[in-house]
């Protein structure tokens, strides 16, 4: 729900540690992932559909959980918050975690708030809104703009647990908000009062029954469509003609409404408003608008309008509530009974399934990428594309306060993704080192950093392949070790805070703890951490988005091994390999199986650090390479 600020605090305080102690009590097996699958986030029902603990829908009857029974004080806190409560939960964020930077679109979010009352916490944990950042206290309670991009990030050991509980708002809420402040307010003698836990029965709550129509009013319609055009850039020249798309599909939603209702026999002729809608809406270019909180327009349109005036509650009230500003957005699907043309998905106009290595560094991806740069029909821009990403505002890690080279989905907004898109297509060349001129092409990319970039890059090329190369850790820690101590590696020597040699290889997430470590433990972490998140990362991709090889094995038999992947990824080959490859262009010294041996002592030194990453790479690097 939108808000007039980033962060309102109520003025109302509970007692933290009561509530932790009903919390404690409640059995670990309780606790479920994330739907989603984000690591680090699970969670705690307290109000679900039907009162069922196993459920995260959104939609339907709500009902207390047999676990919001078990906590009397819990039950006092939302009954003096005084709202009409929808799905409600404790949400824990585990140590050194995050709440990835996402924006709250589809139909739920346009009137639910999210209530926030911190149990369990510490100084380090931050809720980021927009610009704004705060540390919400044990106790305290807050709501905040889910309109805008958001994230939480815990940077202690120790997990976070709050209450979140949805409302769409009522009775006392209202005047608890009215009362609020925002943290940049100053109001003399405002102070949030405490509210104890009181002696007595549980008291009787307010659960949401109805939360999503049949076929939407054109009240309702007319409502959200004036919103999201608010929220559009004023003076794009591309606005006003999808304004007057939206403008007929209001007006002819209206004269059917006043005809028909919401009479199941209308549907078909509802639907068929919003397929005509959607694709005009597409063809106007809705989907390249920014709006306010860089989320495309057309995307929002989809959520509010396309996916919820005439669809069940499944679609409209469960689809992901975690949205990035430039993801790619769902194609609106029509509710059972309808028989309206489903919506064809648009393919990328410019760059068709574009190929990127990733790897953790020094494994060996300059040798494949060079060698795969050989199959007919690809292009490359002939080298890493370190300066050609970094140039583009928000890729670079100073953008991040010098977080790493990390980027997710969230990052993808229009302003990136474009200039990155265009940068990319101006500097391709076929194999034979000419201009290519046609769209849409098969672009090959190779950097590093883009290891830890996956989801960014998924989201900005939409039909984005990757190959993971994997390069048995030792030798590739070995490789490190060369590549930092040579100085031909480095990325960042101005890098704040850093001392010792000059940073070198890809910027990994936690770097600022390494300052002063011994060598074999910097380029450990570096390896390990980006593995982990590699496999991450990989693990949240279909399956037929990536594919795998073994370095190892590509050296052994290179033919075949190219020969597999080309087939796995729709590409010609039309050479013959020798049984030797050539040395890559980014080789520090002459090649040699047993080398990293040299450093064997040391690196086995380390192997806490990295050995568990290896076992879990060797699990599924499998994957596609048959």
């Amino acid at each position: 729900m939108k808000l007039r600020v980033r962060f309102l605090q109520l003025p109302i305080l509970f007692d933290a540690d009561r509530l932790a102690q009903e919390v404690a009590a409640i059995p670990e097996s309780a606790w479920r992932g994330h739907p989603k699958g984000f690591a680090g986030n699970d969670a705690l029902t307290l109000i679900t559909n039907a009162g069922d603990p196993n459920s995260d829908a959104r939609g339907g009857a709500m009902a207390p959980t047999p676990h919001l029974l078990a906590c009397p004080y819990l039950m006092q806190v939302l009954e003096t918050l005084g709202g009409t409560w929808g799905r409600s939960r404790l949400m824990r964020l585990s140590g050194d975690s995050e709440v990835t930077p996402h924006v709250d679109t589809d139909y739920y979010w346009r009137d639910h708030m999210r209530v926030h009352v911190p149990i369990v916490t510490q100084p380090t944990v931050r809720f980021l809104c927009g610009d704004e950042a705060v540390n919400m206290k044990a106790g305290e309670c807050w709501i905040f703009d889910t309109w805008t991009l958001h994230s939480v990030h815990n940077d202690a050991t120790r997990a976070r647990i709050h209450l979140v509980a949805d409302t769409v708002g009522g009775g006392e809420l209202l005047t608890l908000m009215e009362q609020g402040k925002s943290p940049a307010e100053t109001r003399q003698g405002w102070t949030p009062k405490l509210s104890p836990p009181r002696p007595g029965p549980p008291p009787a709550l307010a659960y949401e029954s109805r939360n999503l129509p049949d076929v939407m009013t054109p009240w309702e319609m007319r409502d959200h469509l004036g919103f999201l055009l608010s929220e559009a850039p004023p003076g794009n020249p591309r606005v006003p003609p999808i304004a007057q798309a939206l403008n007929r599909l209001r007006a002819n939603w209206h004269a059917l409404w006043a005809r028909s209702g919401d009479d199941p026999s209308a549907r078909t002729e509802y639907a068929a408003l919003l397929e005509q809608t959607h694709q005009a809406v597409t063809a106007l270019g809705g989907y390249e608008i920014p709006m306010r909180n860089n989320m495309a327009l057309g995307g929002s349109l989809n959520a509010l309008i396309f996916r919820s005036a005439l669809s069940d509650a499944a679609s409209a009230m469960d689809g992901d509530d975690r949205v990035a500003p430039g993801a790619p957005s769902p194609i609106p699907q029509p509710a059972p009974a309808v028989t309206a043309p489903a919506v064809i998905a648009r393919r990328d106009p410019v760059f068709d399934r574009p190929i990127f290595i990733v790897s953790s560094p020094r494994s060996g991806s300059t040798l494949l990428f060079e060698t795969l740069a050989g199959a007919p029909g690809l292009a490359t821009i002939g080298s890493e594309s370190h300066r050609l990403m970094e140039s583009v505002p928000g890729v670079g890690p100073a953008a991040r306060d010098w977080h790493s080279n990390r980027m997710t989905a969230a990052e993808a907004v229009p302003s990136t993704v474009a200039p990155l898109r265009e940068n990319f297509r101006a500097a391709l060349r076929d194999r034979t080192g000419a201009p290519v001129t046609a769209n849409p092409v098969r672009m090959l990319e190779k950097t590093p950093k883009n290891a830890l970039r996956l989801p960014f890059l998924a989201a900005a090329f939409p039909e984005a392949r990757f190959i993971y190369l994997y390069r048995d850790p030792q030798p590739t820690l070995a490789s490190m070790m060369e590549a930092w101590k040579s100085s031909g590696f480095r990325t960042y020597p101005q890098l704040p805070g850093w001392t010792g040699l000059d940073w070198s290889l890809l910027l990994t997430p936690g770097w600022r703890d390494l300052i002063g470590a011994p060598l074999e433990k910097i380029v450990a972490n570096q390896w390990a951490t980006t593995t982990r998140i590699l496999l991450d990362d990989l693990s949240a991709l279909p399956a037929d988005r990536w594919r795998s090889i073994r370095y190892e094995a590509f050296i052994a038999a290179p033919q075949a091994e190219i020969s597999r992947l080309c087939t796995a990824l729709d590409l010609g080959w039309d050479t013959t390999l020798a049984a030797k490859l050539p040395v890559a262009r980014h080789t520090v010294s002459a090649p040699s199986a047993e080398k990293w041996r040299a450093n064997a002592a040391v690196i086995d030194s380390v192997g806490d650090i990295w050995s568990a990453q290896h076992e879990r790479a060797l699990g599924v690097v499998g994957h596609g390479s048959a």
